[in-house]
């Protein structure tokens, strides 16, 4: 009973760990890898501007901007050149600064009495 259950166990983990060991890295030999340029064709078509271009975990690694102007990581099968992930940026870590979707003078100010008709403010020192 002992050895049946010890089987079961182990049967049960197996693909447990199939999935913990696969982190979506690309296992191809380099011989039946499609070139770099047939890469930047995939980019292209997908009407993304390419920034940065390298290889990692076994992946075309490529860092654009899409039609949107976000940034994105994409990860590319360098055999079937199939995304394999896609990652967008997070505004939160762009260093320039967050991009204002409101231009200035869009929108109204709230109407709470902390701003006025636009004279300039009345300062009182106590």
């Amino acid at each position: 009973m002992k050895k049946t259950l010890t089987t079961i166990a182990l049967i049960a983990l197996l693909p447990a760990g199939a999935v913990l060991a696969d982190d979506d890295d690309c296992r191809v030999p380099r011989d039946q890898w499609q070139s770099r340029e047939a890469a930047m064709q995939v980019a292209e078509q997908n009407g993304w501007t390419v920034r940065d271009f390298e290889i990692e975990d076994g992946c075309y690694e490529i860092e654009v901007r899409d039609k949107d102007g976000r940034e994105v990581e994409v990860k590319l099968d360098p055999a079937t050149l199939q995304i394999v992930e896609m990652e967008y940026e997070d505004d939160d870590d762009d260093r320039r600064g967050a991009r204002n979707p409101a231009p200035a003078g869009s929108v109204a100010p709230p109407q709470n009495g902390l701003f006025g008709n636009g004279a300039a403010p009345k300062v009182q020192v106590n």
